[in-house]
């Protein structure tokens, strides 16, 4: 019973290996033909893909050209926002003084599209009025008609001197008009060129809303931090701000004013609304009078609206305004050969150690080679829905990374392959060896790899964007191999260690204890060494050596009587 019950814990642990597989593949599968944004072949980057190129050209007031610190911090804030769904390998770099130029992999969804054009400066502003957008025009009579053009004799100067951004005075005569005649859909429409000390006619993304806004009161420069979460009283998400020193007490005086006009029902006076790129994102209540700086929006978000929001109030702050100058689809800058040559110098790694393991450890290679198989299945099925879920991309020093962990997988199973040995040549059974291998194997195998995965980690954080490929597939597959190692090669092993082939020590096992010049019968009974025929003097004389090194000072002390005695024996016995 007690020989069995490893033999059964074995399989229970190759059963469940079995059944995270199957999970995987399900959990793909769900996003292949389910979602339908998952795919059975791993994403590639840009360097191996090709993919789409935007050029952003940055717009000043008085058209001269940027600071390099402005065209850095912009494409930098860039980066942010095309990185933050995970990691993207995209290229973002400054072009001729004053272009951005943005290539991502693959054709660009149109969330990633928003993310890189909406490049505006983030203003905050009051709200004065607002209406439902449509995209038509009713007349007094009711009927539809066209939109009505604004006459140009109406006054745009306020009926008087506005005393704060929420006063109605601004809104002019004219400007009532227009707010009334505007179309949200008119491409000709551009709120984001309008002054910031001025108010304006924006409209939501959609175009179902429209509204009148007060001068800029902050800008995205004010937040430091954008956040989304669910509110611990009610389970809702909501985007949580944080703001700077100068933008905290900006924002209490605001709060404070849209707070009373909440008081006293002057709605919608009590919304503020956050414009970017001319466009209003969103249009919260002012609920109470916030001094500490860290206001929170609700609304009816889910939890992409509400990460997009963020992201957009977080990446927001752009020092300059940009115009998509153009968007194009680009060729692979390393295209297929260089990956083929990656996957052959892969397969050579492979066939390497297969052909080590086989040479070194006989038929207990295999063993290696079905392990490397396996991490090789799950790290692919791992890959692809880290595609689909966080947008992971193979580039080039991705795949370097795989072929780097070949290496240090095949490290693993060296490591407690030889433990088995050194307990086969301290006269251990098999099955022991295996076991006491594995205790002592297993201690070094993770302090390896939290070294590996620490470094994989350090890499991944400081080193540029075109190393994080590697660092993240080596820290990846360092993580899958100490998985294998534990719920594939040491089950596997003892399960091996009871057949007959292995068990037995057979010569092609890996595991022949006079082989491996075993010097003990058992823990305390040393194993005489004789040479005997010439076929195996050889062998004799490397488990002779072995037995000299491994000898005990009682032992020799040992050895030395015992070969006195048989002297002294052979000596009487002539002289009788």
């Amino acid at each position: 019973m007690a020989t069995s019950s490893p033999v059964r814990h074995a399989w229970r642990v190759l059963l469940g290996l079995l059944l995270v597989t199957g999970v995987l593949f399900g959990i793909n599968a769900i996003g292949v033909y389910g979602f339908q944004k998952s795919s059975w072949a791993p994403e590639l980057a840009l360097d191996l893909q090709g993919g789409t190129q935007i050029i952003l050209s940055a717009e000043t007031e008085d058209g001269a050209d940027p600071s390099s610190e402005q065209l850095d911090q912009a494409a930098a804030i860039i980066r942010q926002r095309v990185d933050a769904s995970g990691v993207a390998e995209a290229d973002i770099t400054t072009e001729g003084g004053r272009n951005i130029v943005v290539q991502i992999p693959g054709a660009a969804d149109d969330q990633t599209r928003e993310r890189i054009q909406s490049s505006a400066q983030l203003q905050f502003r009051p709200v004065l009025a607002t209406t439902a957008g449509t995209n038509t025009f009713i007349g007094e009579d009711g009927a539809e008609t066209p939109y009505p053009t604004p006459d140009d004799s109406l006054s745009d100067t306020p009926t008087a001197e506005p005393t704060d951004p929420s006063d109605l005075s601004w809104v002019s005569e004219k400007l009532a008009a227009e707010f009334q005649a505007y179309d949200c859909s008119n491409p000709d429409n551009d709120p984001s060129r309008e002054p910031a000390d001025q108010p304006l006619i924006a409209c939501d993304p959609t175009g179902q809303a429209k509204y009148i806004l007060g001068p800029t009161e902050l800008t995205g420069t004010a937040i430091t931090d954008a956040t989304a979460g669910r509110d611990p009283r009610s389970g809702a998400w909501i985007v949580q701000l944080t703001m700077n020193a100068d933008g905290t007490d900006a924002f209490g005086k605001v709060s404070t004013r849209l707070n009373q006009n909440r008081i006293a029902n002057l709605s919608p006076r009590d919304q503020f609304a956050f414009v970017l790129d001319g466009s209003v994102i969103s249009a919260p209540v002012m609920n109470g009078q916030i001094l500490d700086g860290r206001p929170s929006i609700s609304g009816s978000f889910t939890q992409e609206t509400a990460t997009t929001l963020a992201d957009q109030l977080k990446f927001g702050a752009l020092p300059l305004s940009f115009e998509v100058q153009s968007s194009d689809t680009v060729s692979a800058t390393l295209g297929t050969q260089q990956l083929q040559i990656g996957l052959i110098a892969g397969l050579i790694g492979l066939a390497l150690v297969a052909l080590y393991s086989l040479f070194s450890y006989r038929a207990l290679g295999t063993v290696i080679i079905a392990s490397i198989a396996v991490m090789a299945v799950l790290t692919y099925i791992v890959i692809c829905i880290l595609a689909w879920r966080l947008g992971f991309r193979l580039s080039l020093a991705g795949v370097a990374g795989l072929i780097v962990s070949i290496g240090f997988t095949a490290d693993s199973f060296i490591v407690y392959f030889e433990r088995i040995r050194d307990e086969l040549r301290d006269g251990k059974s098999i099955t022991a060896a295996v076991e006491d291998g594995w205790g002592r194997a297993k201690r070094t195998i993770y302090i390896s790899k939290s070294i590996n995965v620490l470094a994989a980690v350090v890499l991944y954080i400081l080193a540029d964007a075109t190393v994080k490929g590697f660092a993240f597939t080596l820290g990846l597959t360092t993580v899958i191999d100490v998985l294998i190692f534990v719920i594939f090669t040491h089950p596997v092993m003892q399960i091996l260690a009871r057949t007959k082939f292995f068990g037995g020590g057979h010569k092609l096992s890996g595991l022949d204890p006079e082989s491996l010049g075993a010097v003990y019968r058992s823990r305390s009974q040393f194993r005489e060494v004789a040479a005997t025929s010439t076929g195996r003097n050889a062998r004799n004389a490397r488990s002779r050596g072995e037995a000299d090194r491994r000898q005990t000072i009682a032992e020799r002390k040992r050895a030395e009587a015992l070969a006195g005695d048989k002297r002294t024996s052979t000596g009487s016995e002539g002289d009788a």
